[in-house]
């Protein structure tokens, strides 16, 4: 399929759980391995081509970075939709180590991955009230020795980086870590993450996301993803100016008129529709291979 065939597609990705929200929050957070596999079909059916997972334990529901609890996750999303790209975190949670984080990734080669582009405060918090809330004493270490391993990691798993932007900082150390020569750490061209209303990145506007838009390289692809209602706001300009889109419940555990998601399967429904107001049709997850340059495992 020729690039200009492609480029009405837009890539729907959902994000099933996170390190961080469980089923207090919404009961559609999927903790077991069939559950996983129930809501990714769910999501495949609606119009996701891919589903980024931090695992879960199956009845604690805490992040986990257990191989075997992970392997089973992924046979049963790969078992219930098997066409469906598979996205792990390297952002398991905040007490793994660095070389725990990156195992899943060396070891079930997905065909992509997320790579953190810098170290930072990360929280949640009411920007009405300037309450801090969790995540108040955690600091999300991503140092250059780090960034550089995992890269190098990927690249020998044949792991496309789907690069995590969450602000300005973060992009230019993708940018200076992206002219290493004559060995290329970061194949060209790059696949980035905008990521918007997290308390210490930068909150979604649309200045924001030109200056990331005006600092890329122009090869480069990109989706967005925002934090509760930053979630609808930011994909709705993305669909409009030829980005991708993010949503699930790991972002946000509700709908556009408030009330709880029935699981991130009805998020990427409305994503669907934007998608279609604005003349695109949602990517198939082959096509989203091309669009995002993923390699050819």
């Amino acid at each position: 399929m020729s690039e200009e065939d492609l480029s009405n597609k837009l890539v729907i990705s959902a994000a099933l759980t996170g390190a961080a929200t469980i089923k207090s929050q919404n009961p559609a957070v999927p903790y077991t391995a069939e559950e996983f596999g129930d809501e990714a079909k769910k999501c495949y059916d609606a119009g996701a081509a891919i589903v980024h997972i931090h695992v879960r334990h199956p009845e604690k529901g805490n992040p986990v970075a257990d191989l075997d609890i992970i392997k089973t996750a992924i046979d049963n999303i790969k078992e219930k939709a098997p066409d469906i790209l598979i996205n792990l975190s390297t952002a398991i949670s905040t007490i793994v180590t660095p070389k725990q984080r990156i195992a899943p990734v060396e070891t079930f080669k997905p065909p992509i991955a997320s790579l953190n582009s810098n170290s930072m405060n990360f929280a949640v918090g009411d920007h009405k009230t300037g309450q801090v809330g969790l995540g108040a004493k955690f600091i999300f270490a991503n140092t250059f020795n780090t960034i550089q391993k995992f890269a190098k990691a990927m690249k020998k798993a044949q792991v496309k980086p789907e690069i995590e932007i969450y602000d300005f900082g973060g992009m230019y150390n993708i940018l200076h870590l992206a002219k290493q020569q004559p060995k290329r750490l970061l194949d060209p061209p790059l696949h980035f993450q905008f990521v918007f209303g997290i308390l210490g990145g930068v909150p979604f506007s649309l200045e924001n996301l030109g200056h990331f838009l005006n600092l890329r390289p122009p090869d480069a692809s990109w989706s967005v993803c925002g934090v509760a209602k930053q979630q609808f706001q930011v994909a709705l300009c993305a669909a409009a100016m030829g980005g991708h889109i993010r949503v699930g419940l790991e972002d946000n555990i509700r709908m556009p008129d408030g009330r709880l998601a029935k699981g991130s399967w009805e998020q990427v429904e409305w994503a669907a529709k934007v998608t279609r107001l604005v003349n695109r049709e949602p990517a198939t997850p082959d096509e989203a291979r091309k669009i995002f340059n993923l390699y050819q495992q």
